[in-house]
């Protein structure tokens, strides 16, 4: 896999090259097995925010239409609970069955092994490639590095 490297201030990441990126970080990428395919994850940023994943709960059914923007259930970390939007339009796939098992995967394995869930469909038409979202970061790290509430 081809990964394409970030760096600012004293967080660093790299992100697949070939995925496809929500702006409200999570990742998207194609099944190299079954066309239409895709599973969602959060990015390392995403990750960072959150800690620790200790649970992931869905509120949808294998089979039901999602769409961009969507509630779909909520995760919980040892930083922070959140609830969990959908970044792709199509039917619901799943989740991951290996976070009932560890849950800690989708950190420790962000891009790989620690998906979320996945979708029959098509990413959100706002997604951008992985430039696009080091762009985004960029000006996120930026704007927190002048809030006084982030500041040492």
């Amino acid at each position: 896999m081809e990964y394409v490297r970030f760096k600012h201030a004293r967080f660093s990441a790299r992100f697949p090259a070939t995925f496809r990126y929500s702006l409200s970080h999570y990742w998207m990428a194609e099944d190299e097995k079954e066309s239409g395919l895709w599973r969602v994850g959060f990015t390392k940023f995403a990750t960072r925010m959150l800690g620790e994943l200790v649970e992931a709960q869905y509120d949808v059914k294998e089979g039901d239409a999602v769409g961009s923007g969507k509630q779909i259930g909520y995760v919980e970390g040892f930083k922070a609970a959140s609830d969990l939007y959908c970044v792709m339009d199509g039917d619901f796939a799943g989740g991951n069955p290996e976070l009932e098992i560890d849950a800690c995967i989708v950190r420790s394995s962000p891009y790989t092994d620690g998906w979320l869930y996945a979708v029959r469909g098509k990413p959100e038409a706002e997604s951008v490639d992985a430039d696009g979202y080091i762009a985004h970061l960029n000006a996120i790290i930026e704007k927190m590095q002048e809030d006084p509430k982030y500041a040492e």
